[in-house]
């Protein structure tokens, strides 16, 4: 299947050739025809799955031939990260259409946004707060709308966002197309789909499981090890570029200025940051200047680098479907990536949960010397013995510690959709481990702690990432 069997505005199928998309991904294929036609959309899929192309397509097809000098469109995203990346999509594949698009958020200058919403842009990427705050103030109208996407919906109902969209689609015409996109579907959330979509076409691809190019595997580790045992994997040949998540703002801080000082290319994202150095730290994270990248949950859905190979939950996050967003941020477009948690014996719990909710057991991975009570405490249910092999998750890939031995890698379970072209795929094995890439330092020798890895028994809101 390509994408020559949608009937796209030439324009904008120039576009899609220009950006070297050949393959439609499962959403896109199940979407785009009843959205190219006009009909709402309630989309459920995961982050990595290529939803921005499923609901961009179908907006620059409706809005090339139309006037301009209106928002014509508007799309609603949780965060400043999220709409950038929005953004850049949209660009991208309207190249050759003339419309134009703008991102409003905070942190920034009002006066660029103040003109976008004036008329400069037929495109709105939004943030609900500063949305808000400019249209409470007159600026800018909503009256012309003729499509409307909520985009990653349950996070901004996760992020208390919910009020704020109700006002915004109520300032949008009833005739407006609307597509919903969501990674998971919470009662508060239907009840909002059920109020603002008319007859939606309901796509759903795999909204329970992550993607099943993702190695998973847990770390057990006493809790003052949790940096050291962090090093170590970050040591490995494998991992080309990390993304490393936190559960607080501070330790995201702390911990990026530990590693600076071992002398990892580093770098931060969390919420007291201005959005300068967020955006710096992106674009230094994506361009390769930074092999490591810690975050807060801030980042989980903005993030879209396709060179991310390992994700480390140095915290294990705070409800599954966290652990589900953050983990997507590897693995995307059908390419392989290792989605790493360091567990404690406090964690046991929140691990089961995300066992049983994603119906698969997980691969415990014991480094010695670094384990401690957690290797017991974290276990599931007596009897269930093996590796990862429930749906959406494939057994983890190699540890490499001194001494220990390979993990055995098994195919990839059948049924992943087709993606877009890539750029090259990433090698799993050999290269450039980050540590040493940019005059980073060399392997520490000579701990007992790092003397091998055997198997056993073989995911806090984030404040100031609202966009106010």
């Amino acid at each position: 299947m390509t994408f020559d069997r949608f009937p796209l505005h030439e324009r904008v199928r120039a576009g899609v050739d220009a950006a070297g998309y050949t393959t439609p991904t499962p959403i896109q294929s199940k979407a785009l025809t009843d959205a190219l036609a006009g009909r709402d959309v309630l989309g459920l899929a995961q982050t990595g799955t290529g939803k921005t192309a499923a609901f961009a397509l179908p907006l620059l097809h409706h809005l090339v031939d139309g006037p301009r000098g209106k928002t014509r469109a508007l799309i609603v995203a949780p965060t400043r990260e999220l709409a950038e990346q929005i953004h850049v999509e949209i660009k991208k594949l309207g190249r050759k259409t003339g419309l134009r698009s703008a991102t409003v958020y905070g942190g920034v200058g009002k006066k660029p946004q103040e003109k976008a919403l004036r008329g400069g842009a037929d495109i709105i990427v939004a943030c609900p707060g500063r949305l808000l705050d400019h249209l409470s103030s007159g600026v800018g109208s909503l009256a012309h709308v003729e499509v409307l996407v909520l985009d990653e919906a349950d996070h901004m109902f996760d992020m208390g966002f919910l009020p704020d969209v109700r006002r915004i689609v109520k300032q949008v015409p009833e005739s407006a197309q609307r597509l919903l996109f969501s990674a998971t579907m919470p009662k508060e959330l239907r009840h909002l789909a059920e109020e603002m979509l008319n007859d939606p076409l309901r796509v759903e691809i795999a909204h329970s499981a992550p993607a099943s190019t993702i190695d998973h595997a847990l770390y057990p580790v006493d809790p003052g090890m949790k940096q050291e045992l962090l090093e170590h994997l970050l040591d490995r040949s494998e991992v080309r570029s990390a993304l490393v998540f936190t559960r607080t703002k501070h330790r995201a801080k702390r911990l990026a200025q530990r590693l600076g000082r071992k002398g990892y290319q580093v770098a931060e994202l969390q919420g007291n940051l201005s959005q300068t150095r967020r955006q710096q730290a992106l674009d230094g994270f994506r361009s390769g200047k930074y092999d490591v990248l810690v975050a807060t949950d801030i980042a989980a859905r903005g993030i879209d680098v396709t060179r991310v190979s390992h994700v480390i939950n140095f915290d294990v996050p705070d409800t599954v479907e966290a652990y589900t967003h953050r983990i997507g941020r590897t693995g995307r477009a059908e390419r392989t990536g290792d989605a790493v948690t360091l567990i404690t014996g406090e964690d046991a719990k929140q691990v089961h949960a995300i066992e049983r909710t994603l119906s698969m057991r997980i691969q415990r991975i014991t480094v010695e010397g670094y384990g401690g009570d957690a290797v017991n405490r974290c276990e599931t249910r007596p009897g269930k013995r093996g590796g990862a092999r429930g749906k959406g998750g494939r057994p983890s890939g190699r540890d490499r510690g001194q001494g220990g031995r390979p993990q055995p890698k098994t195919a990839r379970p059948e049924g992943a959709g087709a993606a877009h072209p890539t750029d090259g795929e990433r090698s799993r094995d050999g290269g450039t481990p980050a540590h040493k890439r940019r005059g980073g330092r060399g392997r520490r020798g000579g701990s007992g702690r790092r003397s091998g890895a055997r198997r056993d028994g073989a995911a806090s809101r984030e404040g100031g990432a609202n966009g106010r």
